[in-house]
């Protein structure tokens, strides 16, 4: 795994969501290195690794458990472990498999869907599944811009990919292949039962304007886990990290403080 590392402190890990990479925590890694030793890899199949067959399958547990690796050949466990998107699912399922190596659990708008009824307001797993193949399509027929902004305008709001920086559009298209890769990998819903064995002091964090299925794997979160708290970054929507990232590092530098 390819990584960006910075700074010195206790241990920071971060870990990105789809269509991202580790360029994604730049704004965290020069605003938390002062104190924190900051470290971002790129997940397998991401920029700027190969993307070859010869690589072990796409897959939410292969992430999970390359993670688990990864910290413990690092050698800085226990580490506060941070994950956006689908990055937060993964975190969670590391904090579930290797509790030993995850000191802390930051949640920032997790990915993925609840065990039981869809939530009013929020589109169901499968309404899910046909937009991101109608997107994961039109990037391969050629149309990777058209493809993009059809992915993320639905999981932040409309237009945001028409007003995101030139950074962030290049890093989506560095990464768009994994899209379709990602439509293949099902991720098994959160369930009371599995949140409630995640044990570690856990930070939720939502954006204010945040589409509504990322408010409800909060609320649900927030209900199930034994020891988590609960923030909202006013005005922001799903890239919080990106669009508020001083309101969004003072949050994770007190949270991490305090455990």
């Amino acid at each position: 795994m390819r990584y960006a590392r910075a700074g010195n402190g206790p241990a920071v890990v971060f870990v990105h969501g789809s269509l991202c990479d580790f360029r994604f925590w730049q704004p965290q890694l020069i605003g938390l290195a002062a104190h924190f030793d900051c470290i971002a890899p790129s997940l397998t199949h991401y920029w700027p690794g190969p993307h070859a067959a010869s690589l072990p399958a796409f897959g939410w547990r292969a992430h999970v458990d390359e993670l688990g690796a990864f910290i413990q050949r690092l050698g800085v466990a226990p580490v506060h472990l941070v994950g956006h998107s689908r990055g937060g699912y993964v975190a969670f399922h590391v904090a579930a498999h290797f509790p030993a190596l995850v000191r802390s659990l930051t949640l920032a708008d997790p990915g993925g869907s609840l065990a039981g009824a869809t939530p009013d307001g929020v589109p169901t797993p499968l309404e899910v599944k046909r937009l991101r193949s109608r997107a994961a399509a039109l990037i391969a027929d050629g149309q990777v811009d058209a493809g993009l902004e059809l992915f993320v305008d639905s999981v932040s709001r409309p237009g945001t990919w028409k007003k995101s920086p030139h950074a962030f559009r290049l890093m989506a298209a560095d990464n768009a292949h994994t899209l379709a890769m990602q439509l293949r990998d099902a991720l098994p819903p959160y369930a009371e039962a599995d949140a409630q064995h995640v044990t570690c002091p856990t930070l939720l964090i939502d954006g204010e304007k945040s589409p509504k299925a990322f408010h409800a794997n909060v609320d649900a979160l927030s209900r199930w886990m034994p020891n988590a708290t609960r923030i909202t970054i006013p005005g922001a929507s799903h890239g919080m990290n990106l669009a508020r990232p001083g309101a969004f590092n003072r949050h994770l530098e007190a949270f991490f403080r305090s455990v």
